[in-house]
């Protein structure tokens, strides 16, 4: 990474204050690029997930791995959560997706209440041996009685291929098909998951995070206080492929004492820490034994940390410091935090960031935990909260006396209630995907890198201003 003409900034920047200088290329295709990470966490795709308790669900989990990224699941979760999440990742196919499934005699609202936890928008009605009847649609569910039963109103002309059907062969059997989801079955008929069209073409583009077994991987959070090698051990005898150790100040004795305890237990696993957002920071986290850290410390959309204490660092500069630090020693860093546009991710990769968090940009997906809810307006929504905010705090605090948590509900860093509206054009979290790694493989292809390593080291920067990130924005609708 070097800056237009030999610049040296004067000042810290952030991801708005940064461009990207197109360059000689001779990399003719996106799809000439590599978005794979050399961290040890297997992304294909430099996309980490953070471990939100709005976000990192299992359901985000499988579907995020599914396209080469990693799910951090939230350090809240009970222990026997952790492990049944984690289990439950480890058993998801790598091609077919997950439905939800009812029986015939349930109900078309028990079918109206599953439908927004999909994507694709179909619930797979099965008999007592998991074999398929049909599916139910929303379309199917309107102006039916919301107590009828899902025998009377399932589809039964749906297209049934075997799992290992040719993603392709899957996809041309729903080119004129009107439900546009395909049943994939196993060797007796039973349900082993659905494919849409685009799912289809998915495949052919995105390559799974799987571990050494073929099965997708999923992160786990720790945090700095208790047993702290005692859940640590846990989660990885429960399956978890990397642990990260997570505060919102990462340059602490705690944290460091943390991170060195589990390092010592070499459980095997990668180990990411922070946050921080110095050198000083980084090494001292990799000298205790951390393989990743993890940079940022005000960026998030829900954090209100800077402007609570105006602590942090504005997110360009902390993560290319770090980034340079961690790379003289053959470690990573992870930036978390701030990326609001595809572009954020290219500029953290660019930056020297070996994988991008990513948190409440994936709040408003169909595959984030909470319920899909409805504004006034009829705008659909989900609810999303800062880790460090009271709501998230009392979560955490829940086994504390009642005195302990009001005394630790008085100091809140985040927002405890936000609004986050479903994006009517990319409503799921692969379409988020979709949209950023097109981005950053076009990025790549204007700076004429074909590896995420090649983007950092040849990437050329300018400094803008504010006005000349405005001008490239696009006009807004109906301007």
């Amino acid at each position: 990474m070097r800056f237009l003409d030999g610049q040296t900034p004067t000042t810290d920047l952030t991801y708005d204050d940064v461009f990207v200088v197109p360059g000689r290329s001779d990399v003719a295709s996106r799809f000439d690029v590599d978005l794979t990470s050399r961290d040890g966490t297997g992304t294909t795709i430099p996309i980490v997930v953070a471990n939100m308790t709005a976000v990192a669900g299992k359901r985000m989990a499988e579907t995020v791995a599914r396209r080469g990224g990693v799910v951090v699941l939230p350090q809240d979760l009970p222990a026997e959560a952790a492990a049944e999440s984690i289990a439950a990742v480890k058993s998801r196919h790598l091609v077919a997706d997950t439905p939800v499934t009812l029986g015939p005699e349930d109900s078309v609202s028990d079918a109206m209440a599953l439908l927004p936890k999909r994507s694709h928008g179909a619930v797979v009605v099965l008999d007592a041996n998991r074999r398929p009847l049909g599916i139910v649609t929303e379309s199917a569910c309107a102006g039916v009685d919301r107590f009828a039963r899902l025998r009377e109103v399932l589809d039964t002309t749906v297209v049934s291929m075997p799992v290992d059907s040719d993603p392709r062969a899957v996809f041309d059997a729903l080119t004129d098909h009107h439900l546009g989801v395909a049943i994939l079955t196993g060797t007796d008929g039973e349900l082993m998951g659905v494919l849409t069209r685009t799912g289809a073409l998915r495949t052919g583009i995105y390559q799974p995070n799987t571990d050494a077994q073929g099965r997708l991987r999923v992160a786990a959070a720790v945090g700095i206080n208790g047993d702290v090698v005692g859940k640590a051990t846990a989660l990885v005898a429960a399956g978890a492929d990397v642990l990260v150790v997570d505060t919102a100040h990462g340059h602490q004795e705690k944290m460091i004492a943390a991170v060195r305890a589990i390092s010592e237990a070499a459980l095997g696993v990668p180990l990411a820490a922070g946050n921080v957002v110095s050198g000083q920071g980084t090494t001292d986290l990799l000298d205790a034994g951390a393989s990743i850290v993890k940079v940022g410390v005000g960026p998030g959309a829900m954090c209100t940390t800077r402007m609570m204490t105006g602590v942090g660092r504005p997110q360009f500069s902390a993560v290319a410091e770090c980034a340079a630090v961690a790379r003289a020693r053959g470690a990573h860093v992870w930036a978390d935090g701030g990326v609001r546009h595809p572009r954020d991710v290219a500029l953290a990769i660019a930056a020297g960031a070996s994988n991008v968090m990513i948190g409440s940009w994936f709040a408003g997906t169909f595959e984030s935990p909470g319920d899909l809810q409805h504004d006034p307006s009829g705008r659909p929504y989900k609810e999303s909260f800062g880790m460090a905010s009271k709501r998230a705090v009392a979560a955490r605090t829940a086994t504390d006396s009642a005195f302990d948590r009001a005394r630790k509900g008085l100091f809140e860093e985040g927002i405890s209630s936000s609004r986050i509206l479903v994006d009517p054009q990319r409503p799921g979290v692969e379409d988020l995907i979709d949209h950023i790694c097109s981005g950053v493989r076009s990025t790549a292809t204007y700076v004429g890198a074909r590896t995420l390593d090649e983007l950092h080291e040849k990437v050329v920067l300018g400094v803008q201003s504010a006005a000349g990130f405005a001008e490239g924005r696009p006009l807004p609708s109906g301007w």
